[in-house]
């Protein structure tokens, strides 16, 4: 039996749930990115952390992290390269409550006080943990 899947911490959600072409043309599938993928992008592309300090923030190991962040930017780059919309939802995430001392630097959206209207939005299509929002 495979050992099951952990919820990765997500401190941020996403300000847009997607992002389309500009070039006009006939409706495509949307590239869809999990908000784990999201947040590992996050992490170490605009935070500058390094795989091991986004693994310890998001409660997974590095090789996992290695693995989202690889998934993500593939997607990125199919989106970008091919004129795809991409779309922001699902994954395997619970979002961090913000009391935590490690709590992801500065831009926890619980800290600033965001609105979380958009969650349901952001896990439908996954497997969030929507009854433990706290990691």
């Amino acid at each position: 039996m495979p050992r099951p899947r952990k919820c990765r911490r997500v401190c941020r959600l996403p300000e847009n749930e997607g992002f389309l072409p500009l070039s006009p043309g006939a409706a495509r599938q949307p590239v869809i990115l999990n908000v784990d993928e999201y947040e590992a992008i996050r992490l170490i592309d605009l935070e500058g952390l390094s795989q091991e300090e986004c693994g310890d923030y998001m409660r997974i190991a590095r090789t996992t992290v290695q693995q989202i962040y690889s998934s993500g930017r593939k997607k990125l780059a199919q989106a970008l390269v091919e004129g795809l919309p991409l779309r922001i939802a699902g994954g395997d995430f619970s979002l961090c409550d913000g009391t935590e001392q490690r709590c992801c630097r500065r831009n926890c959206h619980r800290r600033q006080g965001g609105n979380l209207k958009n969650v349901e939005d952001l896990q439908q299509g996954g497997n969030a943990n929507e009854d433990s929002p706290t990691p």
